[in-house]
């Protein structure tokens, strides 16, 4: 499965100033990893990010967002983002910005 180069590259520039992002591909996609951890990533033309179950439904009443159910079964805490829904910048910072915030909660990974 390919994944959207220009989106990955979008997600890039956003965390350019910072030094603890890994690039990683997984789930058929690219994965931005901070401390070991995912904090978001593209799979298709698709945006994933990693909410947390705290923010999970908050993020689903979110425009253009849905469920992440990679396997056939709804991944709790992960959600899917259509391209209208980070067209915007600002948006797509949102939504980073939203995956940061629950990763950060996580201690690193060795």
């Amino acid at each position: 499965m390919a994944y959207d180069e220009g989106i990955a590259h979008r997600i890039s520039e956003v965390f350019s100033s910072r030094t603890d992002v890994i690039e990683k591909k997984m789930f058929g996609g690219i994965a931005f990893m901070i401390s070991g951890h995912m904090c978001c990533g593209v799979v298709d033309e698709l945006l994933m990010v990693r909410v947390g179950p705290e923010q999970y439904i908050k993020a689903l009443k979110r425009p253009h967002a849905r469920e992440m159910n990679f396997t056939g079964k709804p991944m709790k805490g992960f959600v899917y983002v259509d391209q209208e829904g980070f067209d915007s910048d600002q948006d797509l910072e949102s939504w980073i910005e939203m995956g940061e915030n629950f990763v950060s909660t996580l201690p690193p990974k060795a």
